[in-house]
């Protein structure tokens, strides 16, 4: 019971350790990288199983590598005119979309004409469903002076997270589009993304900091027009809750410490309806009346063409053009859809149950293919729960932190089980090899000994001798003082003859108060000597009998030698007893 005991503490000191371990930068990091990459195996299996939708009204108008041909064919430069996406939104227009958001930066250009700018800033003027972007950066002042946007493009955030601090999403520069389309609108998003240290896009801010002020994500000022619209809900400020949510009337979205939100991804590139721009441009131009449906419809403008630049790596494709990634963000606003990652506090309980509940097993069970059974599924149970989930409540549990605890714990255990049981067998087999008064060899380990030594000496040609010895009236000593203090003289005699020979010399108690020294590569000569110091020894020491009696003791010694005195094992042993009883009966305290 006491060692189970130990061995549960031992487990628990393990977890924290383990638990502290896992909480350094380096470790840590990596474990954040390999928990990244089962988040995107979790998306793309969601996605294969055909449980989530995407948004049939979001439509993409892209400007693919063909709209990209035309276009340059057609006109000779990109950017387009644009006095041609003036036209496009009048077009669109007539048929009542719900918005109309540019993934596009309408940046001042040496090419754009003045009276084109001003077309599409009147579109901008005209109606209040049309939404495009800007994005901010760091760029040096010496290269471009920041300015001062427009307070209306601001939104008031209230943050109570001690988590999170929009450190790597504050900037003090920006790249600003045309001023007359600043002036002309509020809706104006910003596109910056957040990559993890792998490069993929798994998550999108909410809000940029420009100057210390807050600014809303393109795709995020588009969801909230569309809220606002559906659901009449437009909050004053937006308030993000002690636990990192940020509260929007019956949604509650989570915001990871960089202040983004992690999105919950539809399917790879081409999931949403896409229709190349060249051929919007075309129905426009010979007017061609409503050859596509975009009544009620989400229009996001976007360059697909490779060469244009605005590729990304998302978990569920490595070429994934950025427009998708807003509309797939619009969606998950919209559908009150995005992932909440579960709170690091709940990963250390959840892999410290599961590792407690793998040493109990490793402790409890004796079969290896049961221990490792049980942990294999518990463990795949464990990594179920987390697809699932993620598939039906959009919760990310950590895989990596609770199976890298289980697994050390389980081999740890195992190591630790074993060296226990190893001790354990060390133990029993010095109780089955040692004379418990003693401490001495027992009998039975005297007589495998001195058969492996006959071999030895056999096989090697050299001697060895043994030594047989008693102390001499015992039972006498016995009688006079009692067995405690012959018991007390039987242990101080077995110390000396131990501190008295070589390390290889084999002490044993040979049966009563008979001991027996075997002494390997030992001539006659030797071991008569070695004989004849320890009966001198003995002869001489006072043995302390109890705490107020002492009293001396001699011992008569037998020495045989093989091969000179026989040539097995039971030959050796007859003629040391011999000798033996010849010291005893020429008068003891003696050796022959």
């Amino acid at each position: 019971m006491l060692k189970k005991i130990l061995y549960s503490l031992w487990v628990v000191v393990f977890i924290l350790l383990a638990t502290y371990t896992a909480k350094s930068a380096q470790f840590g990091g990596f474990l954040d990288t390999v928990e990244n990459k089962t988040f995107d195996l979790r998306q793309n299996m969601i996605i294969n199983s055909g449980y989530k939708k995407a948004n049939k009204d979001i439509v993409i108008v892209a400007i693919d590598d063909a709209s990209y041909e035309y276009i340059l064919d057609k006109y000779g430069e990109w950017p387009l005119p644009r006095d041609v996406y003036a036209k496009v939104i009048e077009y669109l227009e007539a048929q009542n979309p719900k918005s109309i958001a540019f993934d596009l930066m309408f940046v001042k250009s040496i090419k754009s004409s003045t009276n084109a700018d001003m077309a599409l800033a009147n579109e901008f003027r005209k109606f209040d469903n049309i939404y495009t972007a800007m994005n901010m950066d760091n760029q040096s002042v010496e290269l471009r002076i920041p300015i001062e946007l427009p307070e209306r493009l601001r939104v008031p955030v209230i943050n109570y997270s001690r988590n999170i601090d929009f450190d790597s999403l504050s900037f003090q520069n920006c790249r600003a589009i045309l001023p007359e389309i600043i002036n002309a609108t509020p809706n104006i998003g910003m596109i910056n993304v957040s990559r993890a240290d792998d490069g993929i896009i798994r998550k999108m801010p909410l809000f940029i900091k420009y100057q210390g002020k807050f600014y809303p994500q393109l795709a995020f000022k588009l969801g909230m027009g569309i809220i606002k619209e559906n659901e009449s809900y437009e909050p004053a400020k937006y308030i993000i809750d002690r636990k990192s949510n940020l509260l929007l009337n019956n949604r509650k979205i989570f915001m990871d410490k960089d202040g983004s939100a992690i999105l919950n991804w539809y399917g790879p590139t081409g999931t949403y309806q896409q229709i190349p721009m060249y051929k919007l441009i075309k129905a426009v131009e010979t007017g061609v009346k409503d050859p596509y449906d975009f009544e009620n419809k989400i229009i996001y403008f976007g360059t697909t063409a490779s060469s244009l630049f605005d590729i990304k790596t998302v978990p569920v494709g490595k070429i994934y053009p950025g427009v998708e990634i807003q509309a797939t963000y619009v969606n998950n606003l919209l559908d009150n859809n995005f992932i909440t990652k579960a709170n690091k506090l709940i990963t250390i309980v959840l892999g410290i149950i599961l590792a407690a509940i793998t040493g109990y097993l490793v402790l409890n069970l004796t079969s290896t293919g049961i221990i490792t059974l049980s942990f294999i599924s518990m463990y795949s149970a464990y990594i179920t729960f987390t697809y699932l989930a993620m598939k039906y409540h959009n919760m990310w549990f950590d895989i990596v932190y609770p199976v890298v605890l289980g697994t050390l714990v389980f081999v740890s255990a195992f190591v630790v089980k074993y060296i226990i049981k190893s001790r354990d067998f060390e133990r029993q087999y010095l109780l089955a090899t040692t004379d418990g008064l003693t401490e001495l060899y027992n009998h039975r380990y005297f007589q495998e000994q001195i058969k492996m030594q006959v071999e030895q000496s056999k096989r090697y040609e050299a001697p060895f001798s043994l030594i047989i010895l008693d102390i001499d009236h015992f039972k006498k000593f016995n009688d006079t003082y009692g067995h405690q203090a012959g018991d007390a003289v039987l242990k101080q005699v077995a110390t000396l003859l131990k501190s008295s020979v070589r390390a290889t010399d084999i002490v044993c108690r040979y049966g009563g108060e008979e001991m027996s020294i075997i002494l390997p590569n030992t001539s006659k000569e030797m071991a008569i000597l070695t004989a004849k110091k320890i009966c001198k020894k003995v002869a001489n020491k006072m043995f302390r009998l109890n705490n107020t009696q002492e009293s001396n003791v001699t011992i008569s010694l037998g020495v045989s030698t093989f091969p000179d005195d026989g040539a097995t094992a039971s030959t050796i042993i007859e003629v040391a007893d011999k000798r033996l009883y010849v010291s005893k009966n020429n008068g003891r305290n003696q050796v022959n």
